[in-house]
């Protein structure tokens, strides 16, 4: 896990891609009018809270979210990035795994109107997906395969 992520910075949130197996967990955000990107699929993460550190908000969302206790072991992947709503400061995307048996303690949470597991390749292909969030974990896939680190499904 890369040491930022338990550092305090000026950071706006955190998104993160959970993997289980082959698919990655997205959220379907509240179909309103005066919300970002209504009615399109996201991931699991949010804004900040007080000082929180990139990992604090991370696991305080997850939790609020999904009803999921994310430990910082489950984390295999992380990059700073612009904020998607404020390009002059910083948000923080993560990839992480989850086990099905995670996925199915899932409580889903009042944010969204469902969850669901996407294949990884439609995730980054498919329309509905908020695309700045495709491009993250695009990012993610690429490195990935540069370092050869895509081994059985397991990372």
């Amino acid at each position: 896990m890369d040491a930022y992520l338990k550092n305090q910075f000026d950071f706006t949130g955190v998104k993160a891609a959970l993997l289980v197996e082959q698919s990655i967990l997205v959220i379907l955000r509240d179909n309103k009018p005066d919300i970002p990107w209504p009615n399109t699929w996201e991931l699991p993460g949010g804004g900040r809270e007080g000082q929180e550190t990139p990992l604090e908000c991370l696991q305080r969302e997850v939790w609020e979210e999904l009803g999921l206790t994310l430990t910082e072991e489950s984390i295999i992947w992380s990059k700073i990035y612009p904020s998607m709503l404020d390009k002059d400061r910083s948000a923080v995307f993560v990839v992480g795994r989850i086990s099905q048996e995670q996925h199915r303690e899932i409580r889903f949470g009042d944010e969204g109107q469902e969850f669901k597991l996407m294949p990884v390749e439609d995730f980054i292909k498919a329309e509905g997906v908020i695309p700045q969030l495709q491009e993250r974990f695009k990012d993610y896939l690429s490195e990935k395969e540069e370092n050869n680190i895509w081994t059985n499904g397991k990372n």
